[in-house]
């Protein structure tokens, strides 16, 4: 088990060895551990969060997720933020459906609360693992936003201007049952097979196929949860995979400068300079980098080969917005990840 801990700005990490383990009941199955958090604060208060982990399951294993926002006098209910399995062909991977209530509801992968919160707690339930054997899971991160605030632009990491990572690239119209859902895992594939290179591990370099297959959640239905995608990446060995949403481009920019390609959300519609349109417009795509004058350089996934795509910057700043600026970080576990900003940064006033 590793221990973590740290925060950036709406990003924390769970420091696992704060679980404690406890038996729900006196008939609760052998093979059965519950691991309880202590209440977490958060270094902002929040109405959205978002769960990910990362957990090495055997393949009967399953891990139920849960989380609960904890206010004066009020604790919400354990929302189910996710049942992941070690093996999807003996155990659905699945969001839970039907979770609104008074306090908030979980939009597929995101707790949305009816008003903000600064404390939490999370759940995890194993099934299928030897009896006070916490090993199993690796990593939990947590991503907290308030959507209620305007963000300022900061400044630009001009290190990241003009440099480009050699990501492989795969275009999800390349198989007939992706063509309209596929985005998500044709970005992870992309960023595994990047670190299969780096690191000279075959083992990382997972055709699109194997990797939707891995993370289809029937009740979303589809591909695009998105800490399956995280969970998926993180619960290969040595690798770390989470969810996050970011305050500005520049936080992207010193990702790139590190060496380490973002998988990022927008709307589509929005990314390519058009209004935005009615209905279902998100859209994953890995930003490899960025031109000489700061515009947006993704592999995407929504194109015929190649993908390699230029964006100008400010329609990926537009598109972004939609998801509330929301990321995946995937890389290995002991990557020297880019130094934490949040310190330096004023915080927003609400709207």
């Amino acid at each position: 088990m590793t221990a973590t801990a740290g925060e950036h700005r709406g990003r924390q990490f769970v420091r696992l060895q704060d679980l404690s383990a406890r038996i729900e009941s006196d008939s609760a199955p052998a093979d059965r551990i519950v691991l309880v958090s202590p209440e977490i604060v958060s270094a902002m208060p929040w109405n959205e969060l978002i769960v990910s982990w990362n957990a090495a399951l055997s393949p009967d294993a399953i891990l139920k997720v849960e989380a609960r926002a904890i206010y004066p006098g009020h604790a919400t209910r354990f929302y189910v933020m996710g049942v992941w399995s070690g093996d999807i062909d003996r155990h659905p991977r699945m969001s839970r459906s039907n979770q609104k209530d008074d306090d908030g509801e979980v939009l597929t992968d995101t707790l949305a609360l009816n008003r903000p919160c600064e404390r939490v707690q999370l759940r995890f339930t194993l099934d299928g693992v030897g009896a006070g054997d916490r090993s199993a899971l690796k990593f939990v991160g947590l991503c907290f936003a308030d959507t209620e605030l305007s963000l300022s632009e900061l400044p630009p990491n001009r290190a990241a201007w003009g440099k480009t990572l050699p990501v492989p690239e795969h275009s999800q119209l390349d198989y007939p049952s992706g063509e309209r859902s596929w985005c998500s895992p044709a970005c992870t594939s992309m960023v595994l097979e990047w670190w299969s290179g780096q690191l000279d591990r075959p083992d990382l370099r997972l055709p699109v196929p194997d990797v939707a297959g891995a993370v289809y959640d029937p009740n979303w239905p589809g591909t695009g949860n998105w800490p399956f995608n995280t969970a998926f990446a993180g619960s290969l060995p040595a690798v770390r995979g989470y969810v996050t949403r970011f305050s500005d481009v520049s936080e992207i920019e010193d990702w790139i400068a590190a060496g380490v390609p973002v998988p990022i959300s927008v709307a589509y519609t929005v990314l390519k300079g058009a209004p935005p349109r009615a209905g279902p417009d998100g859209h994953l795509v890995v930003c490899v980098g960025f031109n000489e004058d700061g515009d947006v350089i993704v592999n995407d996934p929504g194109v015929p080969a190649p993908v390699r795509r230029v964006y100008p910057r400010e329609n990926l700043i537009k598109a972004w917005a939609r998801s509330h600026n929301t990321v995946y970080l995937i890389h290995p576990e002991r990557t020297d990840i880019p130094p934490d900003r949040f310190g330096h940064w004023e915080r927003p006033d609400r709207k």
